[in-house]
C-alpha cells in the first residue's frame, strides 16, 4: 500500500536529511514517502515552487494534495501521525506559550540550518521516494 503522506524536505541540509533518515528507520515508508525540495519536477505536480520551499518543510496528504502543512505545523503533524504522537502533541499544545516558542525556534533553525548544521555536497535521496505512479493515481 502506498504511503499516505509526502514529506518534502531539504535534501541538502544535514539536519533535515538526518531527521528524514530517522523517520525512515522508524516507519519504513509505511506512512510517509519523501521528496527533496531540490526535485522541482516532482514538486511541480503539486504546484510547489522553490519559494514555497523556502518557508520550511512541507507535509502533504497524498490522497488530498491540497491538504498540506508547512514548517513547524508540518513537524507537529508528522509527530502526531506517529505512534503515541497524538499524546505528545496534545501535551505540547496544552502548555501555554510552548507552541509559539516552537514556531519561533523552527523559524530560527530553518533560517540558519546550513550555518549551524552544514550543507551536504549531494542531495539526500530517500529510501522511500514518492514515485510518479503514486502521484498520477492521486491527482
Amino acid at each position: 500500500m502506498p504511503a499516505s503522506y509526502v514529506v518534502i524536505y531539504d535534501g541538502c541540509c544535514n539536519l533535515c536529511s538526518t531527521l528524514v533518515q530517522a523517520l525512515e528507520q522508524l516507519e519504513r515508508g509505511s506512512l510517509f514517502s519523501y521528496v527533496p525540495m531540490q526535485d522541482a519536477q516532482t514538486l511541480a505536480q503539486w504546484n510547489i515552487t522553490p519559494e514555497d520551499c523556502e518557508m520550511g518543510m512541507i507535509l502533504l496528504n497524498a490522497d488530498h494534495p491540497s491538504q498540506r502543512w508547512q514548517g513547524s505545523d508540518a513537524a507537529e503533524e508528522i509527530a502526531r501521525l506517529l505512534p503515541a504522537g497524538v499524546i505528545a502533541i496534545q501535551a505540547y499544545r496544552a502548555i501555554p506559550g510552548l507552541k509559539r516558542l516552537g514556531d519561533r525556534t523552527y523559524t530560527q533553525v530553518r533560517d540558519n540550518r546550513y550555518a549551524w548544521f552544514g550543507r551536504r555536497e549531494q542531495t539526500y535521496q530517500s529510501k522511500y521516494p514518492h514515485t510518479a505512479c503514486e502521484a498520477c493515481d492521486r491527482i
